[in-house]
């Protein structure tokens, strides 16, 4: 019996969360994955996803008579880009899950179709850019949080599961430069509704009344201004809770906030986030404190960054007038289908079927549906066209932003089944077909 060579890639991105692991190996054996070392059980899923299965794409599909059926790589990208070059405003989402350069093929594309570019941070971080191009943030680096932070805050994120290894590699267990006895020498606090997992390993847990961030935080402004507030408690948490925070906070040596959408999409939104970091730069008149965001998809980080540097603005783009203009809440992909503003849509890495509200969702189903996508999901099932791809971080290599915005490559450890292409060329073929039909 033959004994199967196994090669094995080290230092590999995991291509999941936006922490963005960069320690794991991965053995391979016949272009197949058969052991992820370090890697957390999402992440260590996701490698194996890449392995042939029922719910992979191997070749591009056309819907015929209300059923998807293969068909070849010129007819289908001849196919899409008819529905994207004869739309009058087509919409382009997603691009959270792929690299770098496909991101700013995307841009290119949406520019060419004069139509509307939206990534996944309109439906998550989106408030927090909006606070951040309102009053900045006083931000760092992961590392410096592993090195220095005595004082760790996550207030509406849950990392134990959404980030299963952030605690272990630069919040909560690591062993830093200055922190060297790990957890013995951290602080931590959770501010969550919910009595989540990372709030039942803090030091300290603030149970806020759902939607009442705001009210909560402009409380430990004022405190921390040394205004005597005359309530027993705001937004559910005690006066004698919250000076202890404010004291903590005061005290610490370096601290950071961490948060996630329970801040971003309670009611206040972006409000929310000013407060949060109107917050973290009166406590640098007392001790050093900073504040980030917890990214979700590997590379929205990276969607934000190269949108931001082709056009000027991190998502809700529109391009109807030839120029890129900037609007969320009007040129987000959410509102525009709701509207039904729409007549097409170009769908790259992402499955708004599965988080979008329902009449969205009806909206976007009605009109030509295009989907780059490597696998089976609510949104490819209604596609009219699905462009197999191959998965960004395990079977192509390119530039990923880490949460902190630290750009990282992601590399190649296998190659891609069937015919899947990277998402950097299909939207280059697809530009190309659009730009021929057009005359350009």
């Amino acid at each position: 019996m033959a004994v199967k060579k196994i090669k094995t890639i080290y230092d590999v991105l995991c291509p999941f969360c936006g922490t963005l692991c960069d320690d794991l190996e991965v053995d391979i054996a016949d272009n197949k994955v058969v052991e992820v070392r370090n890697a957390c059980q999402i992440g260590t899923k996701k490698f194996y996803s890449s392995n042939p299965n029922e719910h992979r794409y191997e070749t591009p599909m056309i819907k015929k008579n209300g059923k998807l059926e293969r068909a070849s790589w010129e007819e289908a990208i001849d196919k899409a880009a008819d529905i994207l070059a004869n739309a009058k405003r087509p919409l382009l989402y997603g691009f959270s899950s792929t690299e770098c350069e496909a991101q700013s093929k995307g841009v290119e594309l949406a520019e060419i179709l004069g139509g509307v570019l939206d990534n996944t941070a309109s439906v998550c971080h989106g408030p927090s850019l909006l606070a951040k191009q309102d009053v900045g943030q006083p931000g760092a680096t992961l590392g410096e949080f592993k090195n220095r932070a005595d004082l760790v805050i996550f207030w509406g994120s849950n990392p134990v599961h959404a980030h299963p290894r952030h605690l272990s590699r630069y919040s909560e267990f690591v062993r830093g430069y200055f922190r060297k006895d790990g957890r013995n020498d951290r602080y931590i606090v959770v501010v969550d509704p919910r009595n989540t997992h990372t709030a039942q390993i803090a030091d300290l847990y603030i149970q806020v009344n759902p939607s009442e961030d705001y009210e909560l935080l402009n409380a430990i402004r004022a405190v921390l201004r040394g205004v005597e507030l005359d309530e027993k408690e705001v937004s559910g948490v005690s006066m004698e809770k919250i000076k202890e925070l404010v004291n903590t906070m005061k005290t610490c040596s370096y601290g950071v906030i961490f948060f996630g959408m329970g801040l971003t999409q309670s009611l206040s939104h972006h409000r929310n986030i000013d407060a949060a970091i109107c917050l973290t730069r009166e406590l640098n008149d007392h001790t050093k404190f900073s504040i980030i965001p917890m990214r979700g998809h590997y590379n929205v980080a990276g969607a934000n960054q190269v949108f931001t540097w082709n056009t000027g603005y991190a998502y809700s783009i529109d391009f109807s007038r030839g120029y890129a203009r900037y609007n969320p809440g009007e040129f987000s992909s959410v509102e525009v289908l709701l509207k039904d503003q729409v007549d097409a849509s170009l769908i790259v890495a992402s499955d708004p079927a599965s988080n979008f509200p329902a009449a969205s969702v009806k909206n976007l189903f009605k009109h030509p549906l295009i989907v780059i996508d490597p696998h089976e999901s609510p949104t490819t099932v209604y596609a009219d066209i699905v462009l197999p791809a191959a998965i960004a971080g395990i079977e192509a290599e390119g530039t990923a932003y880490r949460m902190d915005n630290v750009p990282l490559r992601l590399r190649k450890v296998k190659d891609a089944p069937g015919e899947c292409l990277t998402d950097k060329i299909i939207l280059e073929k697809l530009i190309e077909k659009v730009k021929e039909k057009r005359g350009e």
